[in-house]
């Protein structure tokens, strides 16, 4: 009975999100803009009904359990291989470019006077997967007032500039007179969000897109490792500045971990991995719907111009970071 009085509780704004997020995916497909793009402005338009004590349970879960399932599932669309075929010099300088960004992330938030956990969730999201891993970020970061008006600010930040980069940078790479490998791993190493890398690479030509798309995945392996990371920071309270209960090991990651070791070891069948990577999409684009929901937009629009500098920047570093080490690959 109590089961049945919880999930009657959490129907109602758990189908708002479905629906909203459905509908998001919907207008992506039909006008090309990325789905998380319109899930936000939608969720955001709906605000409203969060205030509706009928839904706010709902949008509670797709905000938060729909967004771990959908987070967990991505595991299955990466490999330890792809390191492999990557090579090591490669690897290692996206290893160094995530590290780093998220480490300018903390710095220039403290300098322009923002939180510094919030220059770790931009940091994070330009350096290894955009709205995916601002997520995953989220996630498990101890909770407090401003939690989701930053991840609602880095998620729409993240996805503008990578809509912008994906139109910009095949440009860039050919008036650099970057090679096709060049620009395969300028594309992949420096776009934010996977679906604009994929839009990138193959406008340029279909091995392009190949490569490109392969070494976003090997960016978006590096998501567990970083968060594990970004875990133990918080378990070990360095993070003095708001007093915040230790949080506790998430599941999901490590679901994450046995779907990408599976698709290590195991060959997958193709159909299996692409329903398990369209329910993660729609995973996702359901709970930033739900967050679009949860947000306050009086409270963002009165954050200033701060935010999106800090977005800029932390964009701007990761892609001369990846120009400045293309010869010596």
């Amino acid at each position: 009975m109590s089961n049945f009085l919880s999930l009657r509780a959490v129907f109602p704004g758990l189908s708002v999100s479905i629906i909203v997020g459905l509908a998001a995916l919907f207008l992506s497909e039909h006008y090309g803009a990325p789905a998380m793009l319109f899930a936000l402005l939608l969720g955001i338009a709906m605000s409203f009904l969060y205030e509706d004590t009928q839904c706010q349970q709902g949008v509670e879960f797709a905000a938060n359990h729909v967004l771990r399932f959908g987070v967990a599932l991505l595991g299955f669309r990466i490999a330890f291989g792809d390191l492999l075929t990557l090579g090591w010099k490669t690897a290692l300088l996206l290893a160094f470019v995530i590290v780093s960004t998220i480490t300018i992330g903390v710095v220039l938030s403290k300098a322009l006077g923002l939180n510094k956990r919030f220059g770790v969730l931009t940091g994070g999201a330009v350096g290894i997967c955009g709205a995916s891993a601002t997520m995953a970020i989220s996630a498990i970061l101890p909770n407090d007032k401003h939690k989701g008006r930053d991840t609602l600010l880095t998620v729409i930040g993240v996805t503008s500039l990578s809509t912008v980069s994906m139109v910009l940078y095949p440009v860039i790479a050919d008036a650099l007179g970057l090679t096709q490998t060049e620009t395969s791993i300028f594309l992949g190493g420096t776009i934010h969000d996977v679906a604009q890398v994929v839009g990138a690479g193959y406008s340029v030509s279909e091995q392009t897109g190949d490569l490109a798309t392969l070494t976003k995945l090997v960016r978006v392996s590096f998501l567990m490792p970083v968060v594990l990371c970004i875990l133990l920071l918080l378990k070990l309270n360095l993070d003095k500045g708001i007093e915040a209960k230790s949080p506790k090991f998430p599941a999901f990651l490590i679901f994450f971990a046995i779907f990408m070791g599976l698709n290590s070891v195991f060959e997958i069948p193709a159909f299996v991995t692409q329903a398990t990577t369209d329910v993660s999409r729609y995973a996702l684009v359901i709970s930033i719907a739900a967050i679009g929901m949860k947000s306050n937009l009086r409270q963002i629009l009165t954050i200033g111009v701060k935010p999106i500098l800090l977005l800029l920047l932390e964009t701007i570093w990761i892609a001369l970071v990846i120009l400045l080490a293309l010869p010596y690959l």
